[in-house]
């Protein structure tokens, strides 16, 4: 696997539509691995907030995600993040249908070694902050065509609770992201 080259570091992305358990994947994995691990900043911001948002809140999520990323890349050589620069991208396009410049410009830089798209396999669960439980598939195709696209190097997990993860570490030991060497 290779490091980003900019800052030394490898970050993996965790990422896919709503309730396909990249959370809980993203802090197993770092666990495992004895790695960082950035959790979802749009969860505590609208907890804060409240549910209801706005375009520029969706862009202020961006900026912090990615300031939290960039302060963990000054102190870790292994990064998972719960959620990515597609995700907002994804997110600021279908709700809004454009996007911000600093969000599309995260996007283009794209600081990730290696991204997991979480497959929508897992059944939904209702959350407060969750709004398309009918449209995962969907969202599920924008993500994959977006990873292509920018030809983004990227792997599927699918499966249920263990098999999940063995799944994880499986694309991540084809992909040469090995727990002991790095």
């Amino acid at each position: 696997m290779e490091k980003n080259t900019e800052s030394g570091i490898v970050r993996i992305a965790i990422t896919g539509p709503e309730s396909t358990g990249k959370s809980a994947l993203a802090k197993e994995l770092a666990n495992i691995f004895q790695a960082h691990w950035i959790p979802e900043y749009a969860r505590t911001y609208l907890m804060q907030k409240g549910t209801s948002y706005d375009f520029d809140d969706v862009t202020r999520i961006a900026l912090e995600q990615q300031k939290l990323e960039q302060e963990a890349a000054k102190h870790a050589a292994l990064i998972f993040c719960d959620t990515d620069a597609l995700v907002c991208k994804i997110w600021q396009e279908y709700v809004f249908e454009k996007t911000a410049p600093e969000v599309d410009a995260w996007f283009d830089v794209y600081p990730y070694s290696f991204t997991l798209l979480c497959d929508i396999d897992l059944p939904w669960e209702p959350d407060p902050l969750r709004e398309h439980p009918d449209k995962r598939e969907e969202l599920f195709l924008r993500y994959q065509d977006a990873l292509i696209k920018k030809e983004i190097p990227y792997g599927i997990v699918k499966g249920q609770g263990a098999e999940r993860l063995a799944r994880a570490l499986q694309i991540f030991k084809s992909s040469g992201i090995n727990a002991p060497e790095i």
